[in-house]
């Protein structure tokens, strides 16, 4: 994640912004099997892809919150204390 937020920050020089790299990635980064299924129509399937799209997105443009050592270590010690 961290790589693609970096290719991101070249986006005025490959138009490969956080939305573009979200669209391409998505259905790797989220694979859904309901989707593979045949079951799925086009547009159901579309709109599947559309929210993971959406999340790699929200992840690619907080990708230094989400990963930081900082956040790591409060949830780790969050969840010991309800353990």
């Amino acid at each position: 994640m961290r790589h693609l937020a970096r290719l991101a920050d070249y986006c005025s020089i490959t138009n490969m912004h956080t939305k573009n790299l979200a669209i391409v990635w998505a259905p790797n980064l989220l694979r859904s099997k309901q989707i593979e299924s045949a079951c799925f129509s086009g547009t159901a399937a579309f709109m599947e892809v559309r929210i993971q799209s959406v999340v790699v997105e929200f992840i690619l443009n907080h990708v230094d919150v989400l990963f930081s050592s900082k956040l790591s270590s409060v949830i780790r010690d969050g969840a010991g204390e309800r353990l």
